[in-house]
């Protein structure tokens, strides 16, 4: 006897820190709501995520949720930066404490998705093979979904073990007296290579571009901090939900050159004992659009990284010389230079010397072949539209979202996009440019209140008009093009993926401009989206 499809007033698809808080939200809004992840646990990028060394590098404080005092204050983050196993636990504690387990289903791939315009609602397939209905449908499958791995000749030959930091295994991966290659020194590489070095018998680091690394500077949370966090939730809340960045870090007072040459190396010491990201948001104000201030940090960043690694060749190859200092994403490390003062550990350029392929042994590149057990894909992603562009959606006349975006993503607001009825996604293209999960945040609040203004108004189709889809995306794309940092070297315009747009993938306009939009729309009546009734709404209280 066939089964009814089930239905639901809002799917969300996705279980990371945005997809948990978006129906979290959905749930507390009174909306019937469900949640479908394709992997066997909750966590998004920290459930994939699980090489050793994966680690926050904001603060864990700041990346976790806000919305309960009472979860803040129960749940006691060992370290500053906290690891990836503490981690997951954390989003599988919040799962089961707001119990939202039995509305979300692991395992759960969505395939393909269609919208339904004669009765306004998504129609999902899941699995390849089953069927959900919802009358809306919420991407929240992140920007960090997707891994990238080149296409090197002679992958499918190496007989060893191959692995992708983005998608390690459950089992631990032992590198112990193993010849290993790590091939990428992005910010996963970046965290791995110290503890491989620590253990394997060789290490080779295959190495695009170096990055402006510096140290994370990390430390165990004491007890006395503890209790001070509790005793401010109230203001570190208000910092982080108006802080342009969404970090506590403060802004510094002046310019570079406001200082002396003396004052400014006295500076740039205290910035490099900074944790994490304090070294952008707390650094002097013209750092990343002044020529000559970012210059001289970045000179001293290299004289650090020449005090540190022993081998003059070695360090000078660590020494970005293709981009400044946060045109790229800066990875923040911990003993991550030491290691190739290590003598298990070599340095491969591969700019000077390309990988010519994989053989059944090892990686051969122009200078010969290395000897391998294990290669280590640290490649990094398809940023921000990948999960996107592998789930066939079809809004409105079965159009395609991905001819939709075939010259690059056109949102508004970073949260839907014209021709896609009912469909949103939060946390997607055009959203962070700053801590994730507070910007995110910001996207699923205010997708929430949209869709209790529809419903409390009677609607059950919500819609962006094109004007407003096209103003915004032109906005995005004039902004990149002045952005004092981020410049197209860095994935965040899609450049590592061969044949994907050249477009900026975050929102260059920046958290202060999307929170006064929203306070606008809302104030407004939601315009400029557009709502239609249907005779069948679906709304449902759980």
């Amino acid at each position: 006897m066939p089964t009814t499809p089930p239905r639901y007033d809002v799917l969300v698809v996705g279980a990371g820190i945005t997809g948990i808080y978006q129906l979290y939200r959905a749930r507390e809004a009174g909306f019937g709501a469900y949640l479908v992840e394709s992997g066997e646990g909750v966590g998004g990028t920290w459930f994939w995520n699980r090489y050793p060394g994966a680690r926050f590098d904001s603060e864990s404080y700041t990346y976790g949720y806000l919305f309960s005092k009472e979860l803040f204050d129960e749940w006691e983050w060992r370290e500053h930066f906290a690891e990836q196993p503490d981690i997951e636990r954390y989003l599988n504690h919040v799962v089961d404490r707001f119990k939202l387990r039995d509305d979300i289903r692991c395992g759960a791939e969505v395939t393909a998705a269609s919208y339904d315009d004669a009765v306004g609602s998504w129609q999902v397939t899941v699995n390849d093979s089953e069927t959900i209905h919802a009358r809306f449908l919420v991407s929240a499958t992140g920007v960090l979904s997707v891994p990238f791995v080149p296409d090197v000749p002679g992958r499918d030959e190496f007989a060893g073990q191959q692995v992708h930091t983005a998608r390690w295994p459950a089992t631990p991966v032992d590198f112990a007296g193993k010849r290993v290659a790590i091939i990428g020194t992005g910010s996963s590489g970046v965290q791995l290579v110290p503890i491989v070095a620590e253990q394997a018998a060789a290490l080779t680091v295959y190495q695009r571009t170096a990055n402006w690394c510096t140290p994370l500077n990390n430390a165990p949370i004491t007890a006395d901090e503890q209790q001070r966090l509790r005793c401010d939730f109230d203001t570190i809340v208000e910092t982080l939900n108006t802080s342009p960045s969404g970090f506590l870090h403060p802004l510094h007072d002046r310019a570079a050159f406001d200082d002396s040459a003396e004052d400014r190396q006295r500076f740039y010491e205290r910035m490099w004992q900074v944790p994490g990201f304090g070294k952008l948001i707390s650094h002097y104000t013209d750092l990343t659009f002044n020529v000559e201030a970012n210059a001289e940090w970045c000179e001293f960043v290299a004289r650090k990284i020449r005090s540190i690694v022993r081998d003059p060749d070695t360090a000078a190859r660590l020494i970005p010389r293709d981009h400044r200092f946060g045109e790229k994403r800066p990875p923040f490390v911990t003993g991550y230079f030491e290691a190739f003062n290590r003598p298990n550990v070599r340095l491969v350029d591969l700019l000077e010397s390309p990988i010519v392929r994989l053989t059944s042994t090892g990686i051969e590149t122009a200078d010969g072949v290395a000897e391998l057990d294990l290669v280590i894909w640290a490649t990094g992603f398809d940023f921000g539209t990948g999960a996107l562009s592998r789930m066939d959606i079809r809004g409105r006349d079965g159009l395609a979202l991905n001819d939709h975006w075939s010259d690059g993503p056109r949102t508004y607001l970073g949260v839907q996009t014209a021709g896609f009825p009912n469909f949103f996604f939060p946390g997607g293209p055009h959203a962070a440019a700053g801590n994730n999960p507070r910007y995110n945040g910001d996207q699923v609040d205010f997708v929430t209140d949209l869709l209790v203004y529809a419903r409390d108004q009677g609607y059950g189709v919500v819609e962006i008009d094109p004007g407003a889809e096209a103003t915004w995306t032109n906005m995005i794309d004039r902004a990149a093009r002045k952005a004092p940092s981020f410049g197209e070297c860095s994935y965040y315009f899609g450049t590592n993926i061969p044949g994907k747009p050249r477009k900026y993938l975050l929102n260059s306009a920046g958290r202060p401009k999307l929170l006064s939009m929203i306070a606008e729309i809302k104030a407004n009546d939601f315009a400029p989206f557009q709502f239609a009734r249907v005779a069948d709404h679906g709304f449902a209280a759980r």
